[in-house]
Protein backbone atom coordinates (compact mmCIF):
# COMPACT_ATOMS: atom_id res chain seq x y z
CA UNK A 1 0.00 0.00 0.00
CA UNK A 2 1.50 3.38 -1.00
CA UNK A 3 2.29 5.85 1.74
CA UNK A 4 0.36 9.12 1.99
CA UNK A 5 2.34 12.23 1.08
CA UNK A 6 3.58 14.19 4.09
CA UNK A 7 3.48 17.53 2.34
CA UNK A 8 0.89 20.00 1.15
CA UNK A 9 1.41 20.72 -2.56
CA UNK A 10 -0.27 24.16 -2.37
CA UNK A 11 2.01 25.15 0.50
CA UNK A 12 5.07 23.93 -1.43
CA UNK A 13 4.00 25.97 -4.45
CA UNK A 14 3.49 29.07 -2.26
CA UNK A 15 6.99 28.72 -0.85
CA UNK A 16 8.42 28.15 -4.33
CA UNK A 17 6.93 31.46 -5.53
CA UNK A 18 9.18 33.27 -3.05
CA UNK A 19 12.28 31.36 -4.14
CA UNK A 20 11.59 31.99 -7.83
CA UNK A 21 10.86 35.69 -7.25
CA UNK A 22 14.14 36.04 -5.39
CA UNK A 23 16.38 34.12 -7.79
CA UNK A 24 14.55 33.56 -11.07
CA UNK A 25 14.24 30.12 -12.62
CA UNK A 26 17.88 29.65 -13.58
CA UNK A 27 19.16 31.16 -10.33
CA UNK A 28 16.98 29.00 -8.11
CA UNK A 29 19.11 25.96 -7.39
CA UNK A 30 17.48 22.66 -6.52
CA UNK A 31 19.12 22.49 -3.08
CA UNK A 32 17.47 25.77 -2.06
CA UNK A 33 14.11 24.81 -3.57
CA UNK A 34 14.22 21.52 -1.67
CA UNK A 35 15.30 23.19 1.59
CA UNK A 36 12.81 26.07 1.48
CA UNK A 37 9.83 23.92 0.51
CA UNK A 38 10.57 21.19 3.08
CA UNK A 39 10.60 18.65 0.27
CA UNK A 40 13.04 15.87 -0.22
CA UNK A 41 14.63 15.37 -3.61
CA UNK A 42 12.92 12.02 -4.26
CA UNK A 43 9.46 13.35 -3.41
CA UNK A 44 10.09 16.43 -5.53
CA UNK A 45 10.84 14.38 -8.65
CA UNK A 46 8.00 11.94 -7.95
CA UNK A 47 5.53 14.81 -7.59
CA UNK A 48 6.75 17.12 -10.36
CA UNK A 49 9.06 15.12 -12.61
CA UNK A 50 11.47 17.97 -13.37
CA UNK A 51 12.34 21.51 -12.39
CA UNK A 52 10.68 22.73 -15.60
CA UNK A 53 7.39 20.92 -14.84
CA UNK A 54 7.60 22.26 -11.30
CA UNK A 55 7.85 25.81 -12.70
CA UNK A 56 4.71 25.32 -14.81
CA UNK A 57 2.78 24.19 -11.73
CA UNK A 58 4.13 27.10 -9.69
CA UNK A 59 3.03 29.52 -12.42
CA UNK A 60 -0.44 27.97 -12.57
CA UNK A 61 -0.71 28.24 -8.79
CA UNK A 62 0.55 31.85 -8.88
CA UNK A 63 -2.02 32.79 -11.50
CA UNK A 64 -4.85 31.20 -9.51
CA UNK A 65 -3.82 32.44 -6.07
CA UNK A 66 -2.21 35.83 -6.76
CA UNK A 67 -3.26 37.14 -10.18
CA UNK A 68 -6.86 35.86 -10.46
CA UNK A 69 -8.12 37.83 -7.41
CA UNK A 70 -6.60 41.00 -8.88
CA UNK A 71 -7.98 40.36 -12.36
CA UNK A 72 -11.41 39.76 -10.82
CA UNK A 73 -11.68 43.54 -10.48
CA UNK A 74 -11.66 43.76 -14.26
CA UNK A 75 -14.11 40.91 -14.77
CA UNK A 76 -16.56 42.66 -12.43
CA UNK A 77 -16.49 45.37 -15.12
CA UNK A 78 -17.33 48.47 -13.14
CA UNK A 79 -15.64 50.70 -15.70
CA UNK A 80 -12.87 53.00 -14.54
CA UNK A 81 -13.32 51.90 -10.93
CA UNK A 82 -12.41 48.32 -11.92
CA UNK A 83 -9.27 49.48 -13.71
CA UNK A 84 -8.21 51.61 -10.73
CA UNK A 85 -8.84 48.73 -8.29
CA UNK A 86 -6.87 46.37 -10.53
CA UNK A 87 -3.83 48.67 -10.61
CA UNK A 88 -4.05 49.36 -6.88
CA UNK A 89 -3.91 45.64 -6.05
CA UNK A 90 -1.39 44.84 -8.79
CA UNK A 91 1.00 47.52 -7.52
CA UNK A 92 0.69 46.05 -4.01
CA UNK A 93 1.52 42.59 -5.40
CA UNK A 94 4.57 43.60 -7.44
CA UNK A 95 5.98 46.25 -5.11
CA UNK A 96 9.56 45.32 -4.27
CA UNK A 97 9.28 41.86 -5.85
CA UNK A 98 7.92 42.00 -9.36
CA UNK A 99 5.45 39.59 -10.92
CA UNK A 100 6.49 35.95 -11.18
CA UNK A 101 4.71 35.46 -14.49
CA UNK A 102 6.22 38.54 -16.15
CA UNK A 103 9.65 37.68 -14.72
CA UNK A 104 9.40 34.18 -16.22
CA UNK A 105 8.32 35.59 -19.58
CA UNK A 106 11.35 37.90 -19.56
CA UNK A 107 13.74 35.16 -18.45
CA UNK A 108 12.42 32.16 -20.40
CA UNK A 109 9.97 33.37 -23.02
CA UNK A 110 12.40 33.34 -25.92
CA UNK A 111 13.30 29.66 -25.51
CA UNK A 112 10.24 28.15 -23.82
CA UNK A 113 7.11 27.90 -25.99
CA UNK A 114 4.92 26.97 -23.03
CA UNK A 115 5.96 30.07 -21.08
CA UNK A 116 5.24 32.17 -24.19
CA UNK A 117 1.82 30.55 -24.49
CA UNK A 118 1.01 31.13 -20.81
CA UNK A 119 2.18 34.73 -21.08
CA UNK A 120 0.33 35.42 -24.33
CA UNK A 121 -2.89 33.99 -22.89
CA UNK A 122 -2.56 36.10 -19.74
CA UNK A 123 -1.82 39.33 -21.60
CA UNK A 124 -4.54 38.76 -24.22
CA UNK A 125 -7.13 38.16 -21.49
CA UNK A 126 -5.93 41.22 -19.64
CA UNK A 127 -6.27 43.38 -22.75
CA UNK A 128 -9.77 42.04 -23.48
CA UNK A 129 -10.78 42.78 -19.88
CA UNK A 130 -9.43 46.32 -20.16
CA UNK A 131 -11.45 46.79 -23.37
CA UNK A 132 -14.65 45.75 -21.59
CA UNK A 133 -13.99 48.11 -18.69
CA UNK A 134 -13.14 51.00 -21.00
CA UNK A 135 -16.31 50.46 -23.03
CA UNK A 136 -18.37 50.51 -19.85
CA UNK A 137 -16.52 53.59 -18.59
CA UNK A 138 -17.39 55.43 -21.81
CA UNK A 139 -21.06 54.37 -21.63
CA UNK A 140 -21.26 55.64 -18.04
CA UNK A 141 -19.34 58.83 -18.87
CA UNK A 142 -16.50 57.97 -16.47
CA UNK A 143 -13.87 58.66 -19.13
CA UNK A 144 -13.59 60.75 -22.27
CA UNK A 145 -15.60 59.39 -25.19
CA UNK A 146 -12.88 60.21 -27.73
CA UNK A 147 -10.29 57.68 -26.58
CA UNK A 148 -9.27 54.80 -28.82
CA UNK A 149 -10.43 51.83 -26.75
CA UNK A 150 -8.22 49.12 -28.28
CA UNK A 151 -5.02 51.17 -28.23
CA UNK A 152 -5.73 52.37 -24.68
CA UNK A 153 -6.30 48.77 -23.57
CA UNK A 154 -3.02 47.78 -25.20
CA UNK A 155 -1.29 50.67 -23.44
CA UNK A 156 -2.72 49.57 -20.08
CA UNK A 157 -1.57 46.00 -20.75
CA UNK A 158 1.93 47.22 -21.57
CA UNK A 159 1.96 49.24 -18.36
CA UNK A 160 1.13 46.09 -16.40
CA UNK A 161 4.26 44.48 -17.85
CA UNK A 162 6.36 47.54 -17.11
CA UNK A 163 4.99 47.84 -13.59
CA UNK A 164 6.02 44.24 -12.93
CA UNK A 165 9.63 45.02 -13.79
CA UNK A 166 9.63 48.48 -12.22
CA UNK A 167 8.13 46.98 -9.05
CA UNK A 168 11.50 45.34 -8.44
CA UNK A 169 13.45 48.54 -9.06
CA UNK A 170 11.10 50.97 -7.29
CA UNK A 171 11.12 48.91 -4.12
CA UNK A 172 8.73 50.23 -1.50
CA UNK A 173 8.43 53.75 -2.96
CA UNK A 174 5.18 55.30 -4.19
CA UNK A 175 6.56 55.49 -7.72
CA UNK A 176 4.08 52.96 -9.15
CA UNK A 177 1.09 54.65 -7.51
CA UNK A 178 2.16 57.98 -9.01
CA UNK A 179 2.59 56.31 -12.40
CA UNK A 180 -0.92 54.82 -12.13
CA UNK A 181 -2.40 58.23 -11.41
CA UNK A 182 -0.50 59.71 -14.37
CA UNK A 183 -1.69 56.88 -16.60
CA UNK A 184 -5.38 56.97 -15.67
CA UNK A 185 -5.76 60.69 -14.97
CA UNK A 186 -5.89 61.81 -18.63
CA UNK A 187 -8.67 59.30 -19.36
CA UNK A 188 -11.08 60.86 -16.89
CA UNK A 189 -13.76 63.31 -17.96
Amino acid sequence: MPRKALYNVAQVLDQAVDVLLEHGFHGAIMDEIIARTDFNRRAFYLEFGSKQQFLYQVLEHYQQQKLAPIISHLTENQGLHSIQAFFEDYVALVKGRGCLLINCIAELGVDDARIREIGRHYLDNLQISFIGCLERAIRHEQIRADIQIESTALQLTCYVQGFAINGILAGQTDELNLATQALLGPLAR
